[in-house]
């Protein structure tokens, strides 16, 4: 391991100090202010200078993501909210933007994109024949049970792991009976972020399975010159907004006051590994963020545009579905189905880039796959 520049074994390291916390480690801790108040988070800390929020209580998402104290992960000004104060269906079912913040919010698990009602009459209860959702589903007001949180030591070469497994359930009577489980790992002495999720159904109705991660950059990643790089075929939709303002997805530009979002939908080149990737990169080349996943899980992908003063993030989302969403899935047979006991796997890493050497490695392996339009 690399430990603030020293090459240690796992023995040497312990040699040095009796604590593992004393250069990394996982801390429980309960956030206990304002709307943020009784939400259980769990801290993982790298002697690389990774500090990262698992928030246990909102389905063990990510919340603050920090490199040696400066902010990689976005904070909207929502706060953490605990989950008893979500309104899943107020404000015409946009009452998920007041639980937007961190670096990662995920989206389902039955249904991602804008809401609306859809038939529900495959659960056999007369008095719901319909069932109605809101902005990017349930999933985010659901608390998880911690399974694990512990440091992993591989007994062969001695790398040393720091792991996390929860589980979220999301379920009704006479409705979807969903379980994520998702495993978080970090290298004792990495910058990087594995996120490895499994969706299965515990019911024994076949039930629409929808996912996607709202991955959510800030500044100062986020600054006026950043570049987003990605080997892009084309162009599947805009909003309209993009158009209307003409604000580049390629360079990002100072904050702009009263910005509408633009969201971009692209179609990727995979690479020869089987993943995608994109990056966000400073125009210094000082810093930045690579994401790669498994494009057989979440083949779509959109680079949303927050750029508005006050705000000002980029959201990279990897997804299972089309910009379309519930209804187009339904009409057009790209709606996933989990039968009982079926499950859809998910892998993806999220890659914190220091330095010129790393941010330019970075951009030469995307380009290596291909360039991207105007």
């Amino acid at each position: 391991m690399d430990v603030f520049g020293h090459d240690l074994t796992r023995r040497q390291l312990a040699e040095r100090t009796g604590d593992l916390s004393a250069v990394a480690g996982i801390r429980h801790v309960v956030l206990d202010d304002g709307v943020e108040r009784g939400v259980r988070a769990i801290d993982l800390r790298t002697s690389a200078g990774l500090e990262l929020e698992v928030l246990v209580d909102r389905a063990f998402d990510l919340g603050s993501a920090r490199i040696t104290g400066i902010p990689v992960g976005w904070r909207s000004g929502n706060g953490f909210r605990h989950p008893g104060l979500h309104e899943h269906t107020d404000e015409g079912g946009l009452s998920w933007l007041r639980a937007l913040d961190g670096l990662l919010v995920s989206g389902g698990l039955d249904h991602t994109l804008f809401g609306g009602e859809v038939d529900a009459t495959r659960y056999a209860y007369p008095p719901k024949q319909t069932v109605s959702h809101g902005l990017h589903g349930r999933l985010t007001a659901i608390p998880a049970r911690l399974l694990e949180a512990r440091e992993v030591v591989d007994p062969e070469s001695g790398p040393s792991v720091l792991r996390l497994v929860g589980e979220v359930i999301q379920a009704t009577s006479f409705g979807e009976h969903l379980r994520l489980t998702r495993t978080i790992e970090v290298d004792v002495d990495g910058r990087e972020i594995r996120l490895h999720d499994v969706v299965d159904n515990l019911g024994f109705e076949p039930t629409p399975h929808m996912f996607l991660y709202h991955i959510n950059v800030g500044w100062p990643i986020v600054d006026e010159g950043t570049e987003f790089v990605a080997a892009i075929s084309r162009h599947l939709w805009q909003s309209d907004s993009v158009a209307e303002q003409g604000i580049s997805y390629r360079t990002l530009p100072a904050p702009v006051l009263n910005m509408v979002e633009q969201v971009t939908e692209h179609e990727l080149v995979v690479g020869p590994d089987g993943l995608h990737r994109v990056a966000l990169l400073r125009a210094d080349g000082a810093l930045g963020v690579e994401v790669s996943w498994d494009p057989a899980g979440m083949p779509s992908f959109f680079e949303w545009q927050n750029l508005r003063s006050g705000q000002y993030a980029v959201g990279l989302e990897p997804s299972t579905h089309h910009v379309g969403g519930d209804g187009a899935a339904r009409e057009d047979g790209s709606m996933i189905w989990l039968e009982h006991g079926q499950s859809r796997e998910y892998r993806t890493t999220i890659r914190v880039l220091v330095g010129q050497a790393e941010t330019d490695g970075a951009r030469e392996r995307i380009r290596a796959l291909g360039g991207q339009p105007d």
